[in-house]
Protein backbone atom coordinates (compact mmCIF):
# COMPACT_ATOMS: atom_id res chain seq x y z
CA UNK A 1 0.00 0.00 0.00
CA UNK A 2 1.35 3.51 -1.36
CA UNK A 3 1.86 5.19 2.18
CA UNK A 4 3.03 8.55 3.34
CA UNK A 5 6.86 6.46 4.03
CA UNK A 6 6.06 4.60 1.34
CA UNK A 7 6.05 7.92 -1.18
CA UNK A 8 9.23 9.52 0.85
CA UNK A 9 11.21 6.62 -0.28
CA UNK A 10 9.87 6.50 -4.00
CA UNK A 11 11.22 9.81 -3.64
CA UNK A 12 14.85 9.09 -2.04
CA UNK A 13 14.84 6.52 -4.71
CA UNK A 14 14.62 9.26 -7.50
CA UNK A 15 16.34 12.27 -5.57
CA UNK A 16 19.05 10.50 -3.02
CA UNK A 17 19.92 7.11 -5.55
CA UNK A 18 18.78 7.96 -9.16
CA UNK A 19 19.62 12.13 -8.60
CA UNK A 20 17.35 12.00 -11.67
CA UNK A 21 16.97 15.19 -13.75
CA UNK A 22 14.50 16.03 -16.53
CA UNK A 23 16.55 15.51 -19.34
CA UNK A 24 16.96 11.87 -18.20
CA UNK A 25 15.06 8.46 -19.71
CA UNK A 26 13.98 6.01 -17.17
CA UNK A 27 13.20 2.19 -17.94
CA UNK A 28 11.24 0.12 -15.25
CA UNK A 29 11.23 -3.38 -15.66
CA UNK A 30 9.00 -5.57 -13.45
CA UNK A 31 7.66 -8.66 -12.91
CA UNK A 32 4.17 -9.76 -11.75
CA UNK A 33 4.97 -10.01 -8.37
CA UNK A 34 6.11 -5.96 -8.20
CA UNK A 35 3.35 -4.22 -10.57
CA UNK A 36 2.47 -2.34 -7.75
CA UNK A 37 5.96 -0.74 -6.87
CA UNK A 38 6.93 -0.31 -10.77
CA UNK A 39 3.48 1.82 -11.04
CA UNK A 40 4.32 4.02 -7.50
CA UNK A 41 8.02 5.30 -9.17
CA UNK A 42 6.60 5.43 -12.59
CA UNK A 43 3.70 7.61 -11.66
CA UNK A 44 6.56 9.69 -9.55
CA UNK A 45 8.44 10.25 -12.38
CA UNK A 46 5.48 11.34 -14.82
CA UNK A 47 4.46 13.80 -12.02
CA UNK A 48 8.44 15.39 -12.74
CA UNK A 49 7.44 15.55 -16.09
CA UNK A 50 10.47 13.37 -17.18
CA UNK A 51 9.97 10.55 -19.91
CA UNK A 52 9.27 6.86 -18.26
CA UNK A 53 8.59 3.51 -19.56
CA UNK A 54 7.97 0.03 -18.62
CA UNK A 55 8.61 -3.29 -19.57
CA UNK A 56 7.11 -6.71 -17.91
CA UNK A 57 9.33 -9.35 -17.91
CA UNK A 58 9.25 -12.73 -16.46
CA UNK A 59 11.96 -14.20 -13.75
CA UNK A 60 14.90 -15.84 -15.21
CA UNK A 61 13.67 -17.26 -18.69
CA UNK A 62 11.63 -15.06 -20.87
CA UNK A 63 12.40 -15.44 -24.29
CA UNK A 64 10.11 -12.45 -25.58
CA UNK A 65 11.70 -10.25 -22.64
CA UNK A 66 14.22 -8.73 -25.23
CA UNK A 67 11.70 -7.64 -27.53
CA UNK A 68 9.18 -5.73 -24.67
CA UNK A 69 13.21 -4.10 -23.24
CA UNK A 70 13.98 -2.74 -26.62
CA UNK A 71 10.69 -1.17 -27.18
CA UNK A 72 10.86 0.27 -24.14
CA UNK A 73 14.23 2.25 -24.80
CA UNK A 74 14.53 5.39 -25.88
CA UNK A 75 15.37 6.27 -29.70
CA UNK A 76 19.34 7.25 -29.08
CA UNK A 77 19.26 10.38 -31.09
CA UNK A 78 16.78 11.80 -28.84
CA UNK A 79 18.19 11.17 -25.43
CA UNK A 80 19.79 14.32 -23.94
CA UNK A 81 20.90 13.26 -20.82
CA UNK A 82 21.26 9.35 -19.00
CA UNK A 83 19.18 5.98 -19.65
CA UNK A 84 18.26 5.08 -16.36
CA UNK A 85 17.17 1.48 -16.21
CA UNK A 86 15.46 0.13 -12.93
CA UNK A 87 14.35 -3.46 -12.45
CA UNK A 88 11.97 -4.65 -9.83
CA UNK A 89 12.12 -8.50 -8.63
CA UNK A 90 11.41 -10.50 -5.69
CA UNK A 91 13.83 -13.10 -5.23
CA UNK A 92 15.77 -13.69 -8.70
CA UNK A 93 17.83 -10.91 -10.78
CA UNK A 94 16.81 -11.98 -14.59
CA UNK A 95 18.40 -11.19 -17.73
CA UNK A 96 21.44 -9.35 -16.95
CA UNK A 97 23.43 -10.46 -21.06
CA UNK A 98 20.07 -8.88 -22.82
CA UNK A 99 20.14 -6.07 -20.62
CA UNK A 100 23.88 -5.27 -20.81
CA UNK A 101 23.69 -6.07 -24.76
CA UNK A 102 20.52 -4.29 -25.18
CA UNK A 103 22.11 -0.94 -23.51
CA UNK A 104 25.52 -1.03 -25.79
CA UNK A 105 23.70 1.25 -28.14
CA UNK A 106 24.07 4.10 -26.36
CA UNK A 107 26.67 6.60 -25.53
CA UNK A 108 29.08 4.67 -23.12
CA UNK A 109 28.83 6.28 -19.77
CA UNK A 110 25.26 7.21 -19.96
CA UNK A 111 23.49 4.09 -18.70
CA UNK A 112 23.12 2.96 -15.06
CA UNK A 113 21.09 0.08 -14.34
CA UNK A 114 19.63 0.21 -10.62
CA UNK A 115 18.20 -4.00 -9.89
CA UNK A 116 16.09 -3.69 -6.78
CA UNK A 117 16.09 -7.04 -5.24
CA UNK A 118 13.60 -8.17 -2.32
CA UNK A 119 11.16 -5.83 -3.79
CA UNK A 120 8.53 -5.55 -0.97
CA UNK A 121 6.28 -2.43 0.78
CA UNK A 122 9.47 -2.10 3.44
CA UNK A 123 12.05 -1.38 0.33
CA UNK A 124 10.13 2.09 0.24
CA UNK A 125 9.10 2.22 4.16
CA UNK A 126 12.55 1.54 5.40
CA UNK A 127 15.30 0.39 3.19
CA UNK A 128 15.36 3.74 0.85
CA UNK A 129 14.78 6.19 3.92
CA UNK A 130 18.54 5.79 4.28
CA UNK A 131 20.26 7.81 1.66
CA UNK A 132 22.86 6.70 -0.58
CA UNK A 133 25.55 9.47 -0.05
CA UNK A 134 25.06 8.88 4.08
CA UNK A 135 25.51 5.30 3.36
CA UNK A 136 28.34 5.66 1.18
CA UNK A 137 29.97 7.79 4.24
CA UNK A 138 29.39 4.96 7.04
CA UNK A 139 30.92 2.63 4.26
CA UNK A 140 34.31 4.79 3.95
CA UNK A 141 34.26 5.21 7.89
CA UNK A 142 34.28 1.07 8.23
CA UNK A 143 36.61 0.41 5.39
CA UNK A 144 38.88 3.13 6.46
CA UNK A 145 39.46 1.44 9.64
CA UNK A 146 39.09 -2.63 8.16
CA UNK A 147 41.35 -2.42 5.30
CA UNK A 148 44.56 -2.02 6.98
CA UNK A 149 43.64 -4.30 9.61
CA UNK A 150 45.26 -7.85 10.34
CA UNK A 151 43.11 -9.05 13.42
CA UNK A 152 39.60 -8.75 14.32
CA UNK A 153 37.83 -9.46 17.96
CA UNK A 154 33.89 -9.32 17.19
CA UNK A 155 31.27 -9.44 19.74
CA UNK A 156 27.84 -8.63 19.48
CA UNK A 157 24.48 -7.95 22.53
CA UNK A 158 23.21 -11.74 21.40
CA UNK A 159 26.50 -13.23 22.52
CA UNK A 160 28.66 -13.69 19.36
CA UNK A 161 32.42 -14.09 20.57
CA UNK A 162 34.03 -14.15 17.48
CA UNK A 163 38.37 -14.30 16.21
CA UNK A 164 39.12 -12.94 12.74
CA UNK A 165 41.90 -12.46 10.62
CA UNK A 166 41.98 -10.50 7.36
CA UNK A 167 44.15 -10.58 4.62
CA UNK A 168 42.86 -7.45 2.15
CA UNK A 169 46.19 -8.37 -0.06
CA UNK A 170 44.40 -11.78 -1.22
CA UNK A 171 40.84 -10.94 -0.85
CA UNK A 172 39.03 -7.51 -1.80
CA UNK A 173 36.30 -5.53 -0.09
CA UNK A 174 32.97 -5.25 -1.18
CA UNK A 175 30.61 -1.54 -0.39
CA UNK A 176 27.10 -2.12 -1.24
CA UNK A 177 26.58 1.57 -0.89
CA UNK A 178 24.02 2.35 -3.48
CA UNK A 179 25.90 4.60 -5.73
CA UNK A 180 26.37 4.08 -9.41
CA UNK A 181 29.36 4.24 -11.82
CA UNK A 182 28.22 5.12 -15.44
CA UNK A 183 27.51 1.84 -17.21
CA UNK A 184 27.86 -0.56 -13.87
CA UNK A 185 24.99 -1.84 -11.98
CA UNK A 186 23.58 -1.05 -8.78
CA UNK A 187 21.85 -3.49 -6.23
CA UNK A 188 19.15 -2.09 -4.12
CA UNK A 189 18.85 -2.25 -1.14
CA UNK A 190 22.21 -0.92 -0.31
CA UNK A 191 23.97 -0.44 2.78
CA UNK A 192 27.36 -3.31 3.60
CA UNK A 193 30.80 -3.59 3.50
CA UNK A 194 31.59 -7.31 3.26
CA UNK A 195 35.04 -9.39 2.83
CA UNK A 196 36.10 -13.10 2.77
CA UNK A 197 37.59 -13.55 6.12
CA UNK A 198 41.29 -15.19 6.05
CA UNK A 199 40.63 -17.08 9.39
CA UNK A 200 37.69 -17.00 11.50
CA UNK A 201 36.79 -18.97 14.96
CA UNK A 202 34.56 -19.12 17.91
CA UNK A 203 30.65 -18.75 18.51
CA UNK A 204 28.11 -16.60 16.73
CA UNK A 205 24.61 -15.84 17.40
CA UNK A 206 22.44 -14.97 14.56
CA UNK A 207 19.11 -13.49 16.64
CA UNK A 208 17.95 -10.88 13.79
CA UNK A 209 17.17 -12.95 10.76
CA UNK A 210 18.44 -15.15 7.42
CA UNK A 211 19.06 -14.72 3.76
CA UNK A 212 19.10 -17.49 1.58
CA UNK A 213 20.04 -17.84 -2.43
CA UNK A 214 16.37 -20.54 -2.74
CA UNK A 215 12.82 -18.66 -3.17
CA UNK A 216 11.52 -19.99 -0.11
CA UNK A 217 7.78 -18.74 2.41
CA UNK A 218 9.68 -19.18 5.25
CA UNK A 219 9.80 -16.59 8.02
CA UNK A 220 13.14 -14.98 7.84
CA UNK A 221 13.17 -13.46 11.52
CA UNK A 222 15.15 -15.19 14.06
CA UNK A 223 14.71 -12.47 17.07
CA UNK A 224 12.35 -15.08 18.36
CA UNK A 225 14.12 -17.85 18.47
CA UNK A 226 18.48 -17.22 17.57
CA UNK A 227 20.45 -19.49 15.73
CA UNK A 228 24.23 -20.28 17.48
CA UNK A 229 26.79 -21.48 15.17
CA UNK A 230 30.30 -23.06 16.29
CA UNK A 231 32.83 -22.21 13.88
CA UNK A 232 36.23 -23.72 13.85
CA UNK A 233 39.33 -23.27 10.62
CA UNK A 234 36.70 -21.26 9.19
CA UNK A 235 33.75 -23.69 8.94
CA UNK A 236 30.22 -24.40 10.79
CA UNK A 237 30.67 -27.50 13.19
CA UNK A 238 27.77 -27.16 15.37
CA UNK A 239 24.64 -25.32 14.95
CA UNK A 240 21.57 -25.01 17.29
CA UNK A 241 18.03 -23.52 17.84
CA UNK A 242 15.08 -24.04 19.74
CA UNK A 243 12.29 -23.78 16.82
CA UNK A 244 12.19 -27.34 15.05
CA UNK A 245 11.14 -25.58 12.03
CA UNK A 246 14.22 -23.61 11.42
CA UNK A 247 16.64 -26.33 12.48
CA UNK A 248 14.93 -28.26 9.56
CA UNK A 249 15.92 -25.34 7.38
CA UNK A 250 19.41 -25.02 8.48
CA UNK A 251 19.84 -29.01 7.85
CA UNK A 252 18.67 -28.48 4.61
CA UNK A 253 21.16 -25.38 3.83
CA UNK A 254 24.33 -27.26 5.18
CA UNK A 255 24.01 -30.29 3.29
CA UNK A 256 26.20 -29.62 0.62
CA UNK A 257 29.53 -29.15 -0.37
CA UNK A 258 31.67 -26.33 0.96
CA UNK A 259 27.85 -25.34 2.70
CA UNK A 260 29.26 -24.90 6.15
CA UNK A 261 32.95 -22.85 5.23
CA UNK A 262 32.45 -19.46 5.95
CA UNK A 263 32.55 -17.62 2.68
CA UNK A 264 31.73 -13.74 3.89
CA UNK A 265 32.16 -11.27 6.78
CA UNK A 266 29.81 -8.64 6.49
CA UNK A 267 28.86 -5.83 7.91
CA UNK A 268 25.46 -3.95 7.54
CA UNK A 269 25.40 -0.20 7.90
CA UNK A 270 21.86 0.89 6.70
CA UNK A 271 20.49 2.61 9.88
CA UNK A 272 17.28 2.74 8.77
CA UNK A 273 16.40 -1.09 9.05
CA UNK A 274 16.22 -1.30 12.99
CA UNK A 275 13.47 -4.37 12.78
CA UNK A 276 13.86 -7.85 10.91
CA UNK A 277 11.35 -8.43 7.86
CA UNK A 278 9.72 -11.82 7.30
CA UNK A 279 10.47 -11.86 3.81
CA UNK A 280 13.86 -13.58 2.89
CA UNK A 281 15.21 -10.36 1.84
CA UNK A 282 18.41 -8.50 1.31
CA UNK A 283 17.08 -5.97 3.39
CA UNK A 284 17.91 -8.02 6.63
CA UNK A 285 21.30 -8.24 5.55
CA UNK A 286 21.72 -4.37 5.25
CA UNK A 287 20.70 -3.93 9.21
CA UNK A 288 23.40 -2.78 11.10
CA UNK A 289 25.11 -5.95 12.50
CA UNK A 290 27.46 -8.58 11.87
CA UNK A 291 26.21 -11.56 9.55
CA UNK A 292 28.04 -14.44 8.11
CA UNK A 293 27.76 -16.07 4.68
CA UNK A 294 28.12 -19.71 4.87
CA UNK A 295 28.63 -21.73 1.35
CA UNK A 296 29.29 -19.03 -1.00
CA UNK A 297 32.42 -16.67 -0.98
CA UNK A 298 31.93 -13.03 -2.45
CA UNK A 299 35.29 -13.38 -4.13
CA UNK A 300 36.51 -15.60 -7.30
CA UNK A 301 36.32 -19.09 -6.70
CA UNK A 302 40.28 -19.63 -8.29
CA UNK A 303 40.91 -17.53 -5.35
CA UNK A 304 39.51 -19.27 -2.47
CA UNK A 305 39.75 -22.13 -3.86
CA UNK A 306 36.12 -23.50 -4.02
CA UNK A 307 32.72 -23.25 -5.26
CA UNK A 308 29.60 -23.50 -4.25
CA UNK A 309 25.62 -23.10 -5.03
CA UNK A 310 24.30 -22.24 -1.81
CA UNK A 311 24.82 -18.96 0.28
CA UNK A 312 22.88 -18.61 3.81
CA UNK A 313 23.82 -15.43 5.44
CA UNK A 314 22.99 -15.09 9.26
CA UNK A 315 22.72 -11.86 10.53
CA UNK A 316 23.12 -10.55 13.75
CA UNK A 317 21.78 -7.59 15.61
CA UNK A 318 24.64 -4.98 16.63
CA UNK A 319 28.58 -5.96 17.34
CA UNK A 320 31.66 -4.54 18.24
CA UNK A 321 34.66 -4.85 16.50
CA UNK A 322 38.16 -4.40 18.32
CA UNK A 323 40.91 -3.63 15.62
CA UNK A 324 44.33 -5.05 15.92
CA UNK A 325 45.14 -3.64 19.24
CA UNK A 326 43.64 -0.82 19.61
CA UNK A 327 41.38 -0.08 22.91
CA UNK A 328 38.53 1.97 21.06
CA UNK A 329 35.99 -0.46 19.09
CA UNK A 330 34.33 -0.11 16.75
CA UNK A 331 29.99 0.42 17.17
CA UNK A 332 28.63 -1.13 13.65
CA UNK A 333 25.09 0.48 15.31
CA UNK A 334 26.77 4.07 16.09
CA UNK A 335 29.12 4.45 13.07
CA UNK A 336 30.14 8.24 12.06
CA UNK A 337 30.14 9.41 8.52
CA UNK A 338 33.42 9.81 7.04
CA UNK A 339 34.49 13.00 5.22
CA UNK A 340 37.30 11.47 3.35
CA UNK A 341 36.42 9.81 -0.22
CA UNK A 342 35.51 6.65 -0.49
CA UNK A 343 38.36 4.15 -1.22
CA UNK A 344 38.27 3.68 -5.05
CA UNK A 345 39.62 0.02 -5.22
CA UNK A 346 36.57 -2.03 -3.77
CA UNK A 347 33.77 -3.82 -5.61
CA UNK A 348 31.08 -2.14 -5.80
CA UNK A 349 28.38 -4.49 -5.31
CA UNK A 350 27.41 -7.43 -3.90
CA UNK A 351 25.19 -9.97 -6.39
CA UNK A 352 24.62 -11.21 -9.73
CA UNK A 353 22.47 -12.78 -11.92
CA UNK A 354 25.14 -14.71 -14.07
CA UNK A 355 26.83 -18.19 -13.62
CA UNK A 356 30.13 -16.03 -14.86
CA UNK A 357 33.04 -15.80 -13.11
CA UNK A 358 33.74 -12.39 -10.66
CA UNK A 359 36.39 -11.55 -13.48
CA UNK A 360 34.29 -11.08 -16.40
CA UNK A 361 31.97 -9.43 -14.31
CA UNK A 362 31.60 -5.91 -12.46
CA UNK A 363 29.54 -7.42 -9.78
CA UNK A 364 30.56 -10.26 -7.18
CA UNK A 365 27.96 -13.14 -6.20
CA UNK A 366 28.01 -12.63 -1.78
CA UNK A 367 24.62 -12.94 -2.38
CA UNK A 368 24.15 -15.74 -4.58
CA UNK A 369 20.36 -15.26 -6.55
CA UNK A 370 18.94 -17.74 -7.65
CA UNK A 371 19.71 -17.57 -11.97
CA UNK A 372 18.70 -19.63 -14.36
CA UNK A 373 21.57 -22.10 -13.43
CA UNK A 374 18.99 -23.42 -10.14
CA UNK A 375 20.22 -24.71 -7.38
CA UNK A 376 22.05 -27.74 -6.83
CA UNK A 377 23.24 -29.48 -3.53
CA UNK A 378 25.80 -31.93 -3.32
CA UNK A 379 27.03 -34.79 -1.01
CA UNK A 380 28.82 -33.69 1.82
CA UNK A 381 32.00 -34.03 2.76
CA UNK A 382 31.87 -33.29 6.53
CA UNK A 383 28.48 -31.49 7.72
CA UNK A 384 27.88 -29.92 10.92
CA UNK A 385 26.51 -31.44 13.77
CA UNK A 386 22.91 -30.35 14.11
CA UNK A 387 22.44 -30.75 17.71
CA UNK A 388 25.90 -29.43 19.05
CA UNK A 389 26.09 -32.54 21.08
Amino acid sequence: MLTTSAWQGVQSLLDDYFKVTESDNVVIAYTSKTVEHACWVSTALRIRGIPVEKAWMIPLRDPEFSQRFAAALPVPSAVRGRVIVLTFERDTLSHDPLIRAALTQFESGRTMVFRVISTCDELFTVALQESSDALSAKNTTILELLIPSKRLRVTTPGGSELTISIDTSKYSWISSRGVGRPGSFVILPAGEVATFPASIEGKFVADFAFNVNMMTERDARLDAHPVTVSIENNRATKYTCTNADVMKFLDECFYGYCAYTVGELGFGTNGSIQAPVSLNSHINERHPGIHLGFGQSNQDPAVVGYDCNIHLDLIASGGTIWIDNSDTPLDLSNVSNSSSPHPTHTWDEDARSSGRSISELDVDDCCGILTSEGIRLFEPERAPNRSGQ
